[in-house]
Formats: structure tokens, sequence, C-alpha cells
């Protein structure tokens, strides 16, 4: 790939049937930290480059759908050999263009390969059907169920785990079978795009593209005739909006949406550094800015006390800072209208007279104006505040006491979301008979959040927070259609006749 370096940084252009093509228009990358500052700049495709990427991708499909999921297994590990040498590079350019901490946005890139090795497991279980047996007395039929690509498919992905959620969907698509067009984020798509070409350069052409650009030239990703599914991973907005475009084609989606995620203390829950350490990061990784953070913590009322000072312990070692910075544990929100409304639900819960604690202090110098809040804590608030039931994104927590575990799971299911869950206990049985009724599509004992996810377990939201299953052999059928092949036995047919 080309790397064309520019007096404001990266430039990446897009990849289209294995060819690198570069835009006259551009998407200028700025830096949510400091105000003015630009990483660099993105092609921005027109409708044709769009329309180009699928014919590409449609082009490609045949050869690459008719190989053995073996053979495609293995030019896939070819692709993703050495992806980690530029790692360091991707990580830095991520951590500029996100806002997150340098090393977080490592461990982003990382999983993308942990997950692509862990999908490529899965191959010989891809194009394995199973034959339904003869029923006695029924239609003497041999039935094989087995299973084909569906396409050309559209993976698009947000902004504060990129690539990592990338690697959610993206191998499975293509070990099933489909070629791929990837859409990377249009506020942060340079380490994205860098990543996935580097990758596709080294497949069949075609087969995985990169196309980055503004949402108006973006339609035909989502209503070409040729793309037979969307995997979006967003706001519950976002994917209200990809619906309602991939409805117009009966286009498939897979949404992966956000999430109001509840973490339940119960009154024997163990509180000691490696579980509290394990709730602060489940709550303020990426600034608060994931999906699957915890989102409302439920407490015994017993452990309030305790639970908030070990939290507060924690929030006082904060440094808010430039995420490439030594010693920054804390980096930007990504975007300034986040940055308003949580300053907005924070002020809110203020003016209600909750009791509102905040920590770390705000940089100065070049970083004054940046996207960055100081993290907060909300102590047993109205539950009818915003900061309780809107998904924050940012760096606050409402903390909301129980009496009973009948109350705690009946708080927990309590809102629009169902993404993940977690359930901290010292009692095994405990854990389990709460986990099981907390409506979400993840839960976790004793721990919470993206860096604690089983790569392997299929993974998903219920409610608003999205449909369809990512991940695991689960993540693979998702990007394929089911088909029956039935034999009859005229020999068998014609002894019923008699």
């Amino acid at each position: 790939m080309t790397d064309v370096m520019t007096s404001a940084g990266v430039s990446t252009g897009l990849f289209i049937g294995g060819e690198e093509r570069f835009t006259d228009d551009v998407l200028t990358v700025a830096d949510p930290a400091k105000p003015g500052a630009t990483v660099g700049t993105a092609a921005a495709a027109s409708v044709q480059d769009v329309a180009d990427a699928v014919a590409a991708a449609k082009s490609a499909f045949p050869a690459w759908a008719a190989m053995g999921a073996e053979e495609r297994a293995r030019l896939m590990a070819e692709a993703i050999a050495g992806i980690a040498d530029d790692r360091d590079t991707d990580a830095a350019i991520l951590s500029q263009e996100n806002g997150k901490v340098r090393f977080e946005s490592w461990v982003d890139a990382l999983v993308f390969e942990i997950r692509w090795n862990l999908a490529l497991m899965l191959a010989g279980e891809v194009d394995k059907g199973h034959t339904l047996p003869v029923v006695p007395g029924a239609i003497p039929v041999n039935t094989e169920v087995a299973y084909q690509p569906l396409g050309v498919v559209t993976v698009i992905v947000p902004f504060n785990w990129p690539i990592a959620i990338l690697g959610a969907a993206l191998p499975h698509a293509l070990l099933a079978g489909n070629t791929a067009i990837v859409k990377p984020p249009p506020s942060a798509p340079l380490a994205t795009t860098r990543v996935v070409q580097r990758v596709a350069e080294k497949l069949p052409p075609g087969v995985l593209n990169v196309v980055t650009g503004k949402d108006e030239n973006m339609a035909g990703l989502i209503q070409n005739p040729d793309i037979a599914k969307v995997c979006f991973t967003g706001s519950v907005n976002g994917g209200k909006r990809i619906m309602e475009m991939a409805s117009k084609t009966l286009t498939r989606v897979t949404l992966e949406l956000g999430g109001n995620d509840a973490a339940v203390f119960l009154e024997d829950a163990i509180l000691d550094d490696t579980h509290l350490d394990r709730l602060y990061a489940a709550i303020f990784d990426t600034t608060g800015q994931i999906c699957m953070n915890a989102k409302r913590v439920f407490v015994h009322r017993s452990r309030m006390d305790e639970l908030v000072a070990g939290l507060s312990a924690r929030l006082e070692k904060a440094v808010i800072g430039y995420g490439l910075d030594d010693g920054t544990t804390m980096g930007p929100l990504h975007q300034s209208a986040q940055k308003a409304f949580v300053e907005e639900i924070i002020q809110e819960a203020k003016d209600a007279g909750a009791d509102v604690r905040e920590f770390g202090e705000l940089p100065g110098g070049d970083l004054a104006g940046g996207n960055f809040l100081r993290p907060a804590i909300v102590v047993d608030p109205d539950p009818q505040l915003r900061v309780v039931t809107q998904e924050q994104f940012g760096p606050v927590i409402p903390i909301l006491p129980f009496d009973s575990e009948e109350e705690a799971v009946r708080l927990a299911n309590d809102t629009w979301g169902g993404l993940c869950g977690s359930v901290w206990t010292g009692d095994p049985a405990s854990a389990q008979r709460v986990g099981s009724q907390l409506v979400c599509g993840y839960v976790w004992v004793n721990d919470h959040g993206a860096t604690r996810l089983d790569l392997r377990a299929p993974f998903g939201g219920m409610k608003q927070s999205g449909f369809g299953r990512e991940q695991g052999i689960e993540g693979v059928r998702a990007f394929q259609d089911t088909r029956s092949i039935a034999t009859i036995d005229p020999d068998a047919l014609a002894g019923m006749a008699h």
C-alpha cells in the first residue's frame, strides 16, 4: 500500500478491486484533543466509487465462494501474516484520530488479529451440513441441509474500537465465502483503512475492498441490489437509519447497537482491589465510549458506601490528557457534540440535587478546549434522570442502591437496551440465578467490559441493542443461507402406494 505523508499527517485512499484509488475530495480527520489540529486525510468516495466497489466485490464472489472453506482459510491466514509489523504506527494514528490512550489503540489492533485467527479455526465447520433421517411411514425423502454464502456484504464500523469491532464480523463473512466492502468511520478512518488494505492486498482482487467517504455518497453500500447483507455497529439511531435504508431492497442486516448495561452487585459481592479495578475499567475505558461498558451500577444498599469509596479512590488517580502522552489514563471524548451531551446530563443531575462527584484536572496548553471532561460518579440519583435512562457514552456513571435481589433484577431490566450485563457475587448459584434473568445478550460474572469478552462466544444484543450475532460459528452462519436438498426414494415411494 502507499502511505502518502503530508504536512497534515497520514493520507489514505480507497481500495477497490485490488487497486488503491485516491480522490480529489477528501475527509479531513480532526484531532479531538487539540482544537484545530488535523491528523490526516482520507479519500472521500463518490457515488461511482461506491458502485465500483460493489461491482468489484460482485465480480470476485463466484471464484471465492467456489473455494472450500479450508482453502479460503489458508489464503486468509497468509493475508493476516505480518499484520503486527505496523501495529505501533497503527496505534499511534488511531490514538490521535480517536482520542483514546495509546495502549487501548494498540489492543484495538491486536484484537482484530486475534478474532481473525479464531475465525479461521472454524473452517472445518463452515461447510458442514447435516442429513435429516427418513421418518418411517412418511414420504421417503433424504434431505441434505447445507449452507451457502450470501454474496457481497458491507461491514460498517464505529469510531470507538473500529479495528477490533471489524474483527468480530469481517473474517467470519469472508470465511463463509462472501466478498466484502468495509466502511471505516468517517471521523476516524485512517488506522482502520491502513490495516484492512494491508490484508486486502494479499487476497484475490475484489474479495476485500475499503471505501471511506461522506454519508451522502454511501447509500450504495446498503441499497445497491447486489449488496446481500449489511453488518452495522453503532448507535441505536444509526441502526434505525440503516434498517430503514435496507428495507428498500430487503437487504439483510445485523445490528450491534448501543447499550445501557447494568452491573449488579449483590450483598455478598467481592469488593477487593481486583474486582474494583475490573469495575473501573468496565466503566471508564475509552473515556466511557464503549457500547458494552457498564452504564448503570446497582449495588446492595449495605455495600453502597464501600463501592463508592473504591471507585472514588481510583478516579482520584485519573490523569486526563493526550492519548499519546506517557501517564495519560483518560483521553478526550471523540466529538464535541458528545461532550456537550454528557455535560448536559451531568448538569441536569446536579440541578436535580443529585450527589455528583467529579475527579481529575482538565489539561491546558494546546489541549485547552479539547473534548475533555472530568470523570464523575452520580450517587443515588433519581432513576428518571437521563444519566440513568440514557446511554451516557462518556465518563460518568450512576450508582443506585437496591434492597432485594428481585428489585435489582427489575431495575436492571427496566431499560430500552439489552446488550450486556454483569452480576457480582461470591456465590455461583446466585450468579446463575440472577444472570439468567437479565434480558441481554451477554452476561459476565464478577467482571464486565469489552476487554473481558470471550472472543469465541456469540455476541449481540436484545431489545433496541440490536439483533443478530457475531463471533463463533453463529457469527459465520449469520453470513450464510441455509439450503435444503430433498431426494425422493422412488422405489420406497412406489412401495408405499401399494
